[in-house]
């Protein structure tokens, strides 16, 4: 009986490796269709605005000097680092800079801090209700981004909502000044970016092992001990995650820093926006770009390097 077994076993490998030649040209058509998608979107505008920092501004459409001359049958190719070194030899972008870094990165806190106990619950709430609970979450999303911004503006000014509720309750005496602060920069973050936190930690912990938690209690463990040395440690992806899709957006925002913010709240996204269209200053806006981009590379290197570690594992 094993001979006609031993005898069909290189039969099926012949067999599955024709099928396995014939399939792989078509891997080729796979990663072609990201390639050239992040080739047209990415890679393309990138070195556009590359090119664009390293040349000199003129008065002119567009508002820059070609890097390449053909002139008298010789190429010219004139790089102007000037601009990288008008970015750091001037205090305000630097501000830009730092007032960016830190409003995203407390703002990124505040979305955990408030995210990660939403997503918990929905997680372990019983399965009928938690796609009402991620509905109810993305519900918000549905909407306009700017009409959500604005609302915001309503609810935050001086005659708006909040200073009124406040007042009738009767925990201030006079209005508050809410709006064009960093805290309604920070309030709009949160309120805008919060689902892009609670979605990665929901589809972490819902993949957590129940028979992890009820070993750590059947070892004695209280609740609170097991989630600081079972749960919280299984759902770092999570965290990474979507610390990750709140902190590189919130960088390089505009709409909320611009409606909710004042004069003092200098953040990238504002100055970008001023360079490009205000001073029609394009090489020194694309250097900002430049600069700005190299700056959220290194969280996404590190994340990159997070993950390889896991997969080796």
């Amino acid at each position: 009986m094993r001979e006609p077994e031993q005898a069909r076993s290189p039969m099926k490998s012949t067999a599955l490796e024709r099928l396995s030649r014939r399939l792989r040209p078509g891997r080729g058509w796979v990663i072609a269709v990201p390639l050239i998608w992040l080739s047209l979107f990415f890679l393309a505008p990138f070195a556009i605005v590359l090119k664009i920092s390293l040349s000199e501004a003129a008065i002119a459409v567009p508002p820059y000097q070609p890097l390449l001359d053909f002139s008298a049958e010789t190429l010219n190719i004139a790089l102007n680092l000037g601009n990288y070194l008008f970015l750091a030899s001037d205090s305000l972008y630097v501000a830009a800079y730092w007032g960016s870094v830190k409003i995203a990165f407390f703002s990124t806190l505040f979305c955990l801090l408030i995210g990660y106990p939403m997503a918990y619950a929905m997680a372990r709430a019983p399965a009928r209700w938690q796609l009402v609970l991620l509905l109810l979450v993305m519900l918000p999303s549905w909407t306009s981004f700017l009409i959500r911004v604005y609302a915001w503006m309503g609810i935050l000014s001086t005659n708006g909502l909040l200073n009124n509720l406040l007042l009738w309750v009767g925990l201030i005496d006079s209005p508050l000044r809410m709006m064009n602060t960093n805290f309604a920069v920070m309030l709009g973050i949160v309120y805008a970016y919060l689902p892009f936190m609670i979605l990665p930690l929901y589809a972490n912990l819902t993949r957590l092992d129940d028979s992890l938690l009820e070993a750590a209690a059947d070892l004695g463990s209280r609740k609170f001990n097991t989630f600081l040395t079972v749960t919280l440690p299984l759902s770092k992806g999570g965290i990474i995650a979507g610390s990750m899709l709140v902190f590189i957006p919130a960088v390089g925002e505009y709409v909320i820093p611009e409606l909710l913010g004042g004069p003092n709240t200098v953040m990238i996204g504002k100055v970008l926006w001023e360079e490009f269209f205000l001073n029609r200053d394009w090489p020194v806006a694309s250097a900002l770009a430049m600069v700005m981009l190299l700056l959220l590379l290194i969280p996404i290197a590190l994340f990159h390097r997070y993950q390889s570690r896991e997969l080796e594992e």
